[in-house]
């Protein structure tokens, strides 16, 4: 029996509670990040551990040195011992020994030979510390307590179940032991569990090399792109000062020829100042007058048609490059954690209808459902197989309300068409019915088809899907069968492909109970995949399937109510 108690009660336990219990001290255990061996060092052995560590203990060896007989010594006799009794706990002489099997008290009590190297192990005895001297030798199964004879005489007369500790010995053997098998078991789980952990532990660091060089390999494309940049811009820089030192260049040329030409000037203009010919001084002053007008207006005008680089200035962009790197994206570090089970919000009852009407033969069977928003008000629209009838409730200026569209055979599958109206599959009718929701239910048109139908869905505008026994078929809006999906390798891929829904990529989702499949179609009818898992996640009875707005899939399991 295992015994809760409050911190503020004090109780005194004894190893008579219960000859299985385990004492031990509750202590504050170190930080689990610590050391296995700091752990197991502070864990308190129990009374009973402490005694079965004792009873271990070697506590006579024969090697070397030889006990006298215990009851020869009484009589002051040295008579070496032949034989240990496990039992009273003496040694014996060969004499002694006849004597002690001789007696019925102790015929049966095992011996230990000592002729050898041997070990004696020391019995040790329970012995009750409320009667100090005397062995518990019973148990008590009404009180789930060991107890001496005295005990028993006084605290147990009125029990009436007090048996003999023997008597309940392979009893105990029998739970230890299986005990232990259990115990086995949990630790080799525990050390495939450590082995796996340890696995994967060296798979994140060599993750962790991967992504680490990945990183380096993005950070260095990123500053390979901004050298680029900066060798753009000094081949920008160089051809710009190229070009403003050429023309520097040029202007220093054409001012070099100008100063030659004026030093010429000068010189014919001396010579003309000191000829005594007047023409001479004339030519100088007609030539000085027409050529250097001409060339100095030859010099505006160049300069006029010429751009020339007054400065070159690198301003930097240094607030947008700062807003680009904060806003700089090398990638992204995506975690994906390990498939335990993913499970939706846990869902919260809103309401409930029963799907009676006034009218109903019998209790409705609700065969399959859809929720339709029309004009605002919201529906919810079911097929009921047993009334034969579609039902559509809904409430309108806060009152409940309802309606009922009555057919000649029982109605099963249903999908919605658009926003107003929905389609029914009637299997024993061969018909496929469409029916317009006001949110009262309208009959607009019935459409024949070659087989009874039990499921429906609207691949597109054009086509629908309609599931029968042993086969999917393809059917335009006017009934007519584009394709029949009826195996795939070779085999049977349908027995009872009763419910189906199309997902957010138009992919036929098929629910079959028959074959306990899920199968993934195209909506031209090729196979996508197929879900028919085996052992533990087998599933048992699948039936209503539907997806969510980002594609996960809701499938009953109706047996295994999951």
């Amino acid at each position: 029996m295992c015994h809760l108690i409050r911190p503020d009660q004090t109780r005194c336990c004894t190893v008579q509670d219960h000859p299985l219990s385990l004492l031990s001290t509750r202590h504050q255990g170190p930080h689990p990040r610590r050391p296995v061996e700091e752990w197991a060092g502070q864990i308190k052995a129990s009374i009973i551990i402490q005694g079965l560590i004792d009873t271990q203990e070697p506590s006579t060896s024969t090697a070397g040195t030889v006990s006298c007989c215990s009851l020869c010594e009484k009589l002051g006799e040295t008579t070496p011992g032949a034989l240990w009794c496990s039992e009273c706990e003496v040694f014996l002489c060969k004499r002694c020994v006849k004597m002690h099997r001789a007696n019925p008290a102790s015929h049966d009590h095992e011996m230990c030979d000592l002729s050898g190297e041997v070990k004696v192990k020391r019995r040790r005895k329970a012995v009750c510390q409320e009667h100090k001297g005397e062995v518990i030798k019973f148990v008590c199964k009404d009180c789930h307590k060991a107890a001496c004879q005295t005990c028993c005489v006084l605290h147990h007369r009125k029990c009436e179940s007090v048996v003999t500790m023997e008597s309940v010995m392979p009893t105990m053997k029998y739970h230890l032991r299986k005990s232990t098998n259990v115990l086995t078991k949990k630790i080799s789980k525990k050390q495939t569990l450590i082995r796996k952990t340890h696995k994967k532990i060296r798979g994140i660091a060599k993750t962790k090399l991967t992504v680490e060089h990945n990183i380096k390999s993005a950070v260095k494309r990123v500053i390979a792109s901004i050298r680029q940049k900066e060798k753009q811009l000094m081949n920008e820089v160089k051809d710009i000062t190229d070009k403003q030192t050429q023309q520097l260049k040029a202007d220093i040329k054409l001012e070099e020829i100008e100063m030659q030409m004026y030093r010429q000037h000068c010189e014919f203009i001396d010579q003309a100042l000191v000829s005594d010919c007047e023409m001479d001084l004339y030519d100088a002053y007609q030539a000085w007058e027409s050529g250097a007008v001409e060339m100095e207006d030859v010099r505006d005008t160049e300069a006029a048609d010429t751009r020339r680089i007054d400065d070159i200035i690198f301003t930097p962009d240094t607030d947008n490059v700062l807003k680009v790197l904060d806003n700089l994206q090398l990638g992204k570090i995506d975690v994906t954690y390990q498939d335990q089970g993913t499970y939706l919000p846990s869902p919260v009852l809103v309401d409930t209808i029963d799907g009676r009407m006034e009218g109903d033969q019998k209790n409705p069977l609700l065969h399959d459902v859809t929720v339709l928003v029309v004009d605002g008000v919201q529906t919810c629209v079911v097929t009921d197989c047993d009334n034969k009838c579609v039902k559509s409730f809904f409430t309108r200026n806060n009152h409940s309300c309802h309606s009922k569209l009555p057919l000649d055979n029982p109605p099963h599958g249903m999908t919605q068409l658009n926003e107003k109206q929905v389609m029914v599959a009637v299997p024993y009718s061969l018909q496929i019915v469409t029916v317009e929701v006001t949110p009262d239910l309208v009959l607009l048109s019935t459409i024949t088809t070659r087989t009874g139908y039990y499921s429906l869905a609207v691949l597109n505008p054009s086509s629908l899907a309609a599931g029968a026994c042993e086969c999917v078929d393809i059917l335009d809006m006017a009934g007519h069968v584009l394709r029949s999906v009826t195996t795939y390798n070779g085999d049977s891929l349908f027995a009872c492909p009763f419910y189906m829904c199309v997902n957010n990529k138009g992919k036929l989702l098929v629910s079959d109970y028959g074959k306990t499949s899920v199968t993934c179609l195209t909506s031209e009818g090729d196979v996508v995949w197929r879900y028919a898992p085996a052992g533990d996640r087998a599933l048992s009875y699948p039936r209503g399937i539907t997806t969510t707005s980002t594609g996960d899939i809701l499938l009953v399991d109706r047996d295994t109510r999951r």
